[in-house]
């Protein structure tokens, strides 16, 4: 987990110059599962309106500012603990499709992208804010629930 924790630090410090610490990975574990469960449930639904019982990529529900932030996390060249968060999904009721290859390889690019869409919201809504604390987690995973 040490890894995770280095890992995760940095690709906050690149993103948006902010402080965190193994006391926040468990919250952006929680995060990312939830976030990443509700655009694999939103692709589901989406393939199987299509016909099919495959998840393919284009039907992952990414906005234009998730891709942008996507194309970030490419740019910064971090990489992300996988197992954690897809653990998550392990605990959520299962989705009733198979993912292509090519959607579990973008997975990793997409759980990036949510790491720098999360971490710049944090300095919209607040800009002096150094080190997140539990308002700015709440308030962020409020803007993420309501948009995603």
């Amino acid at each position: 987990m040490v890894m995770a924790v280095a890992r995760f630090e940095s690709l906050f410090r690149k993103a948006a110059s902010l402080d965190v610490d193994k006391r926040d990975l468990a919250r952006l574990e929680d995060f990312l599962g939830g976030k990443l469960h509700d655009l694999l449930a939103v692709g589901a639904a989406t393939a199987k309106a299509n016909g099919r019982d495959v998840l393919l990529p284009h039907d992952l529900p990414i906005t234009a500012g998730l891709e942008r932030s996507i194309h970030e996390f490419r740019r910064l060249d971090e990489d992300l603990e996988l197992d954690p968060i897809l653990g998550h999904l392990a605990t959520r009721p299962p989705l009733d499709v198979t993912y292509a290859v090519e959607t579990e390889e973008r997975l990793p690019f997409v759980l990036g992208g949510l790491c720098v869409a999360l971490a710049r919201t944090f300095k919209v809504l607040d800009p002096d804010v150094v080190n997140p604390q539990t308002r700015h987690w709440e308030r962020a995973g409020t803007i993420f629930d309501t948009l995603l």
